[in-house]
Formats: structure tokens, sequence, C-alpha cells
């Protein structure tokens, strides 16, 4: 009956908040993966990730579109039950949808739905300052909540496209002050998306909760990858902090285990996977790949 006690003393405990926080404070990398579905999400289990994320990039790998902005929470909440019937010991978080939290009482009936309806057990909200007061409204619902900070692909239309974050002095500064107002706020966990190495490291070493980067450098507490960039299955241009971990590997859970093992041992993401501040060339600052929101 008590399913909670029952895992408690599994070989293979279910991750949660606690456990996240007990890496980060012991310097274990927390290996995290993007996927839509459950068969992946169960071989994600098998390969012993500690969080999986229902991105609302699904609208680009999954539905085709150009951008994360159509999709709506339904679509989150259909895909979060489908990974939810894969996993195990996984940790679950999903996104919360463009325009899903423009008000305190609205991200809190969607959170709801996402946790209720879906199986989600976190939720992840892309805002700076901004969103600090919604982060503490949830906060003080009990519900847990990543902050997501940098490139930021609902925004991709305000912003004037998808660029790298935080490569100048001001924004990079900007964006450390956001980070610790989120955290006080009461977010449990950081997501830096597309920023210099360097400010990665300044803002994982700065703030108590868990930092987790996707192309943010190898000094954040874990690291993101979309599980379809994993296993090579997106065509055309890759991001440029994506590895292919099919090359070498004989089976599609041969290559989860080898990006999991990577990202614990620090082997991953290597230099040639990072940003750097800012150049001289305005060309730079520019994401080198044809589909941004895959790096959610």
């Amino acid at each position: 009956m008590y399913t909670h006690l029952q895992e408690r003393y599994a070989q293979r405990p279910p991750v949660n908040i606690s456990v996240l926080n007990k890496m980060k404070a012991e310097g274990h990398k927390i290996a995290c993966i993007t996927a839509y579905d459950a068969s992946f999400a169960a071989l994600i289990d098998d390969a012993d990730a500690d969080l999986v994320l229902v991105g609302d990039s699904l609208g680009m790998v999954i539905q085709g579109h150009g951008t994360t902005v159509p999709v709506t929470l339904e679509d989150v909440i259909y895909h979060c039950k489908a990974v939810s019937r894969g996993l195990y010991r996984p940790f679950l978080m999903a996104d919360m949808p463009f325009m899903t939290y423009a008000s305190r009482e609205q991200a809190l009936n969607n959170a709801v739905r996402l946790m209720q309806e879906g199986g989600a057990k976190m939720v992840k909200l892309e805002g700076g300052a901004s969103q600090a007061d919604i982060v503490e409204f949830l906060a003080n619902h009990d519900i847990a909540v990543c902050a997501h900070l940098g490139l930021k692909p609902q925004s991709v239309h305000k912003a004037g496209g998808f660029r790298v974050q935080g490569r100048d002095e001001a924004t990079a500064e900007q964006m450390r002050r956001e980070a610790k107002l989120l955290e006080s706020a009461g977010a449990d966990a950081v997501l830096l998306e597309c920023i210099p190495a360097a400010l990665g490291a300044q803002i994982t070493q700065e703030l108590q909760v868990p930092v987790i980067g996707i192309g943010a450098g190898p000094d954040t507490d874990g690291q993101i990858l979309v599980v379809y960039d994993v296993l090579d299955i997106t065509s055309g241009p890759k991001p440029k902090f994506a590895k292919n971990f099919m090359s070498g590997a004989d089976s599609p859970l041969a290559a989860l285990r080898n990006y999991v093992t990577a990202v614990r041992s620090g082997s991953y993401p290597a230099p040639e996977h990072c940003f750097l501040p800012l150049s001289n060339s305005p060309l730079s600052q520019a994401i080198e790949h044809r589909n941004p929101s895959t790096t959610k």
C-alpha cells in the first residue's frame, strides 16, 4: 500500500529534491535528459539518469515548428503522461509553455495540472527578475520550481533571435543577480542555457540550489541534452554543445549510458562544446544550429 516506503528501500530509489541537493553538496554531477515518450523514457531510466525534462522543445523536435511558442499546456501534459509511464528512478520535470504563467493564479492552476494530470514533480519556467513573484507564489504552495535563465526560447521574437546570452559584463552581472533573486524567491533549481562557461561556473558557485547547464560549461552541477541529440537522430546542423554519443556505441541504451557516464566523470562537456565571452565578431554571438529549442 505505502509505495513510497517500498521505493525508499529499493536498490534504485527514485530521485527527489533532497537527492539533487545532496548531489550538489557532495560534488556529484547530475545527469539530465530531455525526452517526450515512454519508450525513450524507459531507456533513459535504464541508463540511470537522474532527471528527465519534458521540454516545450517538443514543438520543434516532435511537431516541426520553428519555435517553442506554439506549444500548448495540453501538448506538454500529453507528453509528460507518456514519459512518466516509462520512468521509475529519474526525477520528472516539465516545462510551462509560453504564456501559461502570466499571472500567479494562472501559473498555479497550470502547474497543478502538470503535476496532477502529467505526473510532473517539478515545473520549469523561463524568465528573470520579472518571474520572481510567480516563483515565490508557486513555492509557497509547495510546488517545486526550476528557473530558466540565459537563452529563453519562448522570448525569441522579443530577443531578436537565438543568441548566446551573458557575453558582456553588464548582462552577465544581471544574470547573476537574477539567479540569486530567483533562488531567494524559492526556486529549487536553476537551468542555464547557452551562456559563457565562466559565467556558468560563477553562478553555480554562488547558488545553494542545483544548477543544470546546457551550453553553460562543464562546471555546472549537472548537464542536460535532448535525447534525439544524444542518439544523433536530429537531422541537419547540430548545436555547438551537442555530442553524438551513438558514435562507438552498439545500441541506444549503450549511448545513453555513455552520456550519463561522461556527465558524471566531467568529460562532457569538453571545451569544444562551450561558449566564450564576447569577442570582436558580432557573428560569434549567434548560436550555430538550425533548431535552437533542442537546447531545452
